[in-house]
C-alpha cells in the first residue's frame, strides 16, 4: 500500500494539506506550515514496513506489531519528515487529563529508549530539537504554538479528555511553565474521527451536557433517538474541542480544525471504529526548530 488513496473531507475548509516524501505520506496543518520556527506532522498508513492489519507505517508499539517494525517505521517516518529519531520523546496515553514539561533528557523516551512515563496524555516544550510524539486512531491530536514565546503542546483527546478539557491543562501549564498567554496560541485540531462517525450512548452525552453550555451543546451533540433500546447520539469531538479552546481564551481565528476524518478514510489512516479495534497507530509530531 503506497498510493494515496482518494480522500473523503469532511468540508471543504481546505485546512491541511497531504504530502509524500520517499513514499511517506503524512499530512499538515496549512496554518501550522506557515510557522517557519516549527516542524510538524500527522502520520498515514503508508510508507512503512509493517504488514496484515497494521500495514503499513504503524507508529504505535502496543498494538502487536513487531517491535522492529515500528522502529524501522520510526526511522523511515523521521526521515521523510526531517526530524530525528533519537529527539522524539513519545507520550504514555490512558485516557487522562495530565501534561506534563519535556525537554532535551526526555528525548528518545518510548521509542529509542525504553518509555518513562505513565498516564501522560500531553506534552510541552520550549526547548528547539525535542519532538513531541502522541498517538491516535480516532480520538483527537491538539496542537498548540505560542508564537510569542516560541513554547509548544500537543495534546490526546477523546471523549474523556474533550469533556475532561486537556486543552485547559495544557493551556495553563505553558502560562506557568513559559508565559504563555492564550491570544498568543495558534491551535490545530488534527484529523481524527468527524460526527458523522461518532456515535455515543446516552451515559457519554449526559456528561457532555454537564460540561457545556446549552449554545455549545447544539454544535457538540445531535441526538439520534432510541436505537436497539438504547439512546443514541452523535458526538462532534471537534465542535466540543473548539469550544474548549475559545472558553480557554484562544480566539476563534487562531483554532483550524482538521478537514480530514480518520474513520471516513481507513485505507488512509487507521481507525479504531472502522477496523473494530484491528489496527496500527497514527502519530503527531511537534517540534521547534
Amino acid at each position: 500500500m503506497n498510493k494515496i488513496p482518494a480522500i473523503k473531507y469532511i468540508n471543504p475548509s481546505n485546512t491541511t494539506v497531504i504530502r509524500k516524501t520517499n513514499g511517506v505520506a503524512y499530512i499538515q496543518s496549512r496554518a501550522l506550515a506557515d510557522i517557519e520556527y516549527v516542524k510538524h506532522s500527522f502520520s498515514t498508513r503508508l510508507g512503512g514496513v509493517s504488514g496484515g492489519i497494521w500495514s503499513s507505517m504503524n507508529l504505535n508499539f502496543g498494538r502487536g506489531d513487531d517491535e522492529a517494525n515500528v522502529l524501522a517505521n520510526f526511522r523511515l517516518y523521521a526521515e521523510a519528515t526531517g526530524t530525528d529519531v533519537d529527539n522524539m520523546v513519545y507520550s504514555m496515553q490512558t485516557h487522562t487529563t495530565n501534561v506534563i514539561r519535556v525537554g532535551r533528557a526526555d528525548c528518545g523516551n518510548g521509542v529509542t529508549k525504553p518509555q518513562r512515563f505513565n498516564d501522560v496524555d500531553g506534552l510541552v516544550t520550549n526547548e528547539p530539537g525535542v519532538c513531541l510524539v502522541t498517538t491516535y486512531a480516532d480520538c483527537v491530536p491538539l496542537y498548540f504554538v505560542d508564537t510569542k514565546n516560541r513554547a509548544i503542546g500537543l495534546s490526546h483527546s477523546g471523549w474523556r479528555g474533550t469533556v475532561g478539557n486537556i486543552t485547559q491543562v495544557t493551556v495553563s501549564l505553558m502560562r506557568s511553565e513559559f508565559g504563555t498567554k492564550p491570544e498568543d496560541i495558534i491551535a490545530f485540531i488534527g484529523p481524527s474521527i468527524c460526527k458523522s462517525c461518532y456515535e455515543v450512548s446516552g451515559d457519554v452525552a449526559d456528561k457532555f451536557k454537564a460540561a457545556y453550555s446549552a449554545e455549545e451543546i447544539e454544535d457538540i451533540l445531535t441526538d439520534k433517538g432510541m436505537i436497539n433500546k438504547e439512546h443514541k447520539y452523535l458526538l462532534n469531538l471537534h465542535a466540543a474541542n473548539v469550544a474548549n479552546m475559545v472558553n480557554a481564551g484562544i480566539p476563534a481565528d487562531n483554532i483550524n480544525v482538521t478537514d480530514i476524518c480518520t474513520c471516513c478514510n481507513p485505507d488512509f489512516l487507521y481507525s479504531h471504529r472502522a477496523s473494530g479495534g484491528r489496527r496500527g497507530g497514527l502519530c503527531a509530531f511537534l517540534e521547534l526548530r
